[in-house]
């Protein structure tokens, strides 16, 4: 039974109420597409009263460059059927155009048949003015990256590009298309490196952490230039990769740097091969250079030369190399290092004693300066010669002659002295603790030994001099270093010098078990002392080591210094020096004494 005019009227009345109380701006339409009416929202929002919105009017509040496109789209959704949505600019009361979403929903009777169009305005401006924005920061940055002077490639967690740079097509002469292919890596690098590449990248993806790896890539002229690219992930909040950024750089001229110096290190090594004159000093850095001069002319003469540099640097070699170039290069060379001799034992060991000087002197012993006649003697480690025995030393440099312990009578001595510590003598002199008129004697012909941090571009050859060496001694056969290893040797400040990376080095050896040697960055991660520490392991377990002996002296002299039954006299070595050790050690007497 069809309804009344009344009913259809009130039905129309109560959809009218519905849709203006809806709190957004909406409108009903008939079957056919065009609109019956708005609701009061619209009309209070557009400005436009139900008289002018009626028929055609409402087009008016539409911005001109949306109306024909939004035209079209509604005659396709009511020859569909289908509900839709579409973005268009609708001018507000003022003349303002904002960006609206209009959603539009057909409504059906019982029998599936459209008898309303019903519809929604949205407003998106803000979400338009974002999206516009972040289209121009992504311009903008698209921009930014097209004039970085590197490649730049933005790729999918699998790998997969998604965005290369200007500089990385112009570098290829690839197109976007073909570097987004599966076959990209065949067709931009090397064949050669094809097969590492694709297996270290795709363990490096893997990993999910950053990597980088060194190809030879094919540039648009056909040559092969050699690339660093490395790889860093993005993650999102829940630290999942979303993207893999990857940025090349030209490293061509490294690499022919890096080939060159290998061509002149091996000559360098076959020259010093060939001459005897300076043994294991291996480099050719200008600071290394310097040194080898100064080893040159200071070696013929008999003057007295202070090696001076920090510890690990090789100052006894060039103690060596200047004795092997001497004139006295046949007869002895004498090595003492003052700092592994117990004090009241260092002036026995240099001069010698008596039979009965002291308690356990059975017999005559030479000293070493009597062993180096006619030679060379080197005290290395100077800096740590007690005051008393400084004093005999002064002697030797002054008058050429010398007493035994235990003896009055003087034995004249032909020897060259050649010191070396890695101290400040300078500090020392002022500080009371080394004689400054023995530091002039010793001070003729100063030579600084460079840090192995002042002869970085020496580490290539001594890593290779090294390894080499070391695998001789293992009866390994080590082809190559890994490069990553080696950019890790040469980023590491080495505070032990070569003596440290010495250690390194025969530890890769010893735990490379293929022809590639490298090491584990994790070795380099403790914290590095600061160059020229007074704290090195050897002189901390020196310094405990005498602690304990003036300790245990003062504990059975009941805390005494000086007298027959004093710590001093237990110890053999006067009361003033025992007082400054005391002093300079922190020791408390007072806890001693009985």
């Amino acid at each position: 039974m069809e309804k009344s005019f009344e009913e259809i009227k009130q039905s129309e009345a109560r959809l009218r109420k519905i849709i203006d109380t809806l709190p957004t701006l909406a409108w009903c339409g008939l079957p056919d597409g065009s609109k019956e009416f708005f609701n009061r929202r619209w009309h209070d929002y557009t400005g436009l009263s139900p008289e002018k919105a009626q028929g055609l009017g409402w087009k008016e509040t539409i911005h001109p460059s949306d109306l024909e496109e939004l035209e079209a789209t509604w005659l396709k959704f009511v020859a569909s059927g289908e509900s839709g949505e579409i973005e268009v600019r609708i001018r507000r009361f003022d003349g303002e155009y904002r960006w609206f979403l209009l959603r539009a929903e057909p409504l059906r009777d019982e029998h599936g048949k459209i008898v309303n169009w019903c519809g929604t305005y949205t407003d998106i401006e803000d979400l338009k003015r974002a999206e516009e924005k972040l289209r121009q920061d992504e311009i903008e940055l698209r921009q930014i990256t097209d004039a970085i002077p590197q490649t730049i490639t933005v790729l999918a967690p699998d790998g997969t590009a998604i965005y290369v740079n200007q500089v990385a097509l112009n570098a290829t002469g690839l197109t976007p298309e073909e570097i987004k292919t599966d076959g990209f890596l065949a067709r931009a690098f090397h064949p050669d490196d094809v097969n590492r590449v694709r297996a270290e990248r795709r363990a490096g993806l893997s990993r999910g952490t950053p990597f980088e790896l060194e190809m030879r890539s094919r540039q648009k002229d056909g040559q092969y230039r050699w690339r660093l690219i490395q790889y860093n992930p993005l993650r999102d909040e829940e630290g999942r990769i979303i993207r893999w950024y990857a940025t090349g750089t030209d490293i061509e001229d490294r690499k022919r740097a890096e080939e060159r110096l290998r061509n002149e290190n091996m000559a360098l090594r076959e020259e010093i091969d060939r001459s005897s004159m300076f043994e294991e000093i291996v480099g050719s850095s200008k600071a290394l250079r310097i040194v080898l001069r100064q080893v040159t002319k200071v070696a013929p003469m008999d003057s007295t030369v202070l090696i001076l540099g920090e510890t690990g640097t090789g100052k006894e070699l060039i103690a060596r190399a200047i004795h092997k170039r001497s004139n006295r290069a046949s007869r002895a060379f004498i090595r003492v290092n003052c700092a592994a001799i117990p004090p009241s034992l260092l002036a026995s060991e240099l001069f010698g004693h008596e039979k009965g000087a002291f308690t356990g002197a059975t017999e005559r012993r030479l000293g070493r300066f009597e062993s180096a006649h006619g030679g060379t003697i080197f005290l290395d480690e100077i800096g740590d010669l007690p005051a008393e025995t400084q004093i005999a030393l002064l002697r030797v440099l002054q008058e050429r002659e010398f007493e035994r312990v235990g003896s009055n009578r003087s034995i004249s001595v032909d020897v060259r002295l050649l010191a070396a510590t890695h101290r400040d003598l300078k500090t020392a002199v002022a500080a009371g603790t080394f004689r400054e008129d023995l530091f002039y004697r010793l001070n003729v012909f100063p030579v600084n030994v460079p840090s192995l941090r002042e002869r970085a571009d020496d580490i290539p050859l001594l890593v290779e001099y090294l390894v080499g060496r070391a695998a001789q001694r293992t009866g390994k056969k080590i082809r190559q270093v890994k490069q990553t290893t080696m950019d890790l040797f040469k980023a590491y400040s080495w505070p032990g010098n070569i003596r440290e990376l010495q250690n390194v080095v025969e530890r890769a050896v010893i735990l490379c078990e293929g022809e590639t040697l490298s090491v584990d960055e994790n070795w380099f991660t403790h914290d590095q002392r600061q160059p020229g520490s007074a704290s090195e392991p050897f002189t901390e377990s020196l310094a405990d080591r005498e602690r304990e002996m003036i300790e245990a002296a003062l504990r059975e002299s009941g805390g005494r210094i000086s007298g027959p039954f004093g710590a001093a006299k237990k110890l053999g070595i006067p009361r003033q020096t025992l007082d400054s050790k005391i002093a300079a050690l922190g020791i408390d007497k007072s806890r001693f004494k009985a």
